[in-house]
């Protein structure tokens, strides 16, 4: 099969045959029909993340078919499913408890084993995987698995978002975008913060009910003046250490910050502004992921019309173009987020 194996940091993937992946017991190959390209992968490709070494093919945001089912699968040949990108066990006591996206033993396509960076994907545990709702394209689906899941979880599962809180989004790439369009839904006012003026403008048609541009210096203070005192919420989204102070800075007492963000290599240790926290009384939520079971709570709010995620795919792109996207990473990125809709060339 073809995919994009990472063989140097921070250089453009190889495009190389491969063999075909050897079905899991308990689980599925998938012939991948989407796959998106996230900020995840970029800290891969550049070696700050601990676990991803030359070798590697990158994508944990896939959408695929399934072509082969191991004895233990639950899902069968032809059935079309999205997969979060945290593949629990099901059996620990963590799992047990409801929390897989915390398991222990959780594996992680795209990142330790090989994603879906390629024509075809293993994926084992497939009791975590969700059938396609037919009202949903691939394309759109590809970002389930990560960037929206991840900003569900962070809006209801972490912070319990309310109707006619304020909302701050801090960063509105995918997971921002994704966090503005669901904090809609759920009734909150959106404020989006960026520093690229086309991608404030997308969160603007969105939902977000006003826009802040982080490069004036003032974000915290602007936010405060806007929502008459602070956000109830802020969601950062870009995991670095402006934004997270930005984002606790701008609450108002009691508010909630919810670090979406990955903070990873050199910005794995930040220095916070805890005397923020500590007057305000805030609570500060970490997030990453969620658990599969989750999946019906977002799939029936899409099934239903409530919520229309694809004004975020912006671009459908060749596997080959996958490494020219994740060096696009290295500075403000364009609005939208892009989808590997191609394997062929």
């Amino acid at each position: 099969m073809r995919a994009a194996v990472l063989r140097e940091y921070n250089a453009d993937l190889s495009i190389e045959e491969v063999p075909d992946p050897v079905c899991p017991e308990d689980g599925v190959v998938l012939k991948v029909l989407a796959c998106g390209v996230c900020r995840s992968d970029w800290h891969g490709w550049t070696g700050e993340h601990p676990r991803v070494k030359p070798g590697q093919i990158g994508g944990h945001e896939y959408c695929g078919e399934v072509v082969e089912a191991g004895p233990r699968a639950q899902h069968r040949v032809g059935e079309r499913l999205v997969a979060p990108f945290i593949l629990a066990c099901g059996a620990c006591p963590t799992c047990q408890s409801g929390q897989g996206h915390t398991c222990p033993n959780q594996r992680l396509p795209g990142f330790i084993e090989p994603g879906a960076f390629a024509e075809y994907v293993a994926v084992p545990f497939d009791h975590n995987l969700a059938v396609l709702p037919a009202a949903l394209t691939p394309t759109v689906a590809a970002g389930l698995g990560c960037r929206v899941t991840t900003a569900w979880h962070a809006l209801t599962g972490r912070a319990s978002v309310q109707a006619g809180e304020w909302l701050a989004v801090h960063g509105t790439g995918g997971i921002g975008l994704a966090a503005v369009i669901l904090g809609r839904a759920l009734g909150a006012r959106v404020i989006a913060v960026d520093i690229v003026p086309e991608k404030l403008a997308l969160a603007l048609s969105l939902g977000a009910e006003a826009a802040v541009d982080a490069r004036e210096g003032t974000t915290a203070a602007t936010i405060r003046d806007l929502t008459g005192g602070g956000a109830h919420v802020s969601v950062e989204a870009l995991g670095i250490a402006d934004t997270t102070n930005a984002s606790i800075e701008c609450l108002r007492p009691l508010g909630r910050h919810v670090q979406v963000g990955m903070p990873v290599g050199h910005t794995a240790r930040m220095e916070i502004n805890m005397n923020a926290v500590y007057m305000g009384n805030l609570a500060v939520y970490g997030t990453r992921g969620m658990p599969s079971w989750r999946y019906p709570s977002l799939l029936s709010l899409i099934e239903a019309g409530r919520i229309d995620m694809s004004p975020m795919i912006a671009r459908e792109i060749a596997l080959s173009q996958t490494g020219a996207e994740l060096a696009a990473f290295n500075g403000p990125t364009p609005p939208g987020v892009a989808v590997i809709t191609d394997f062929l060339n």
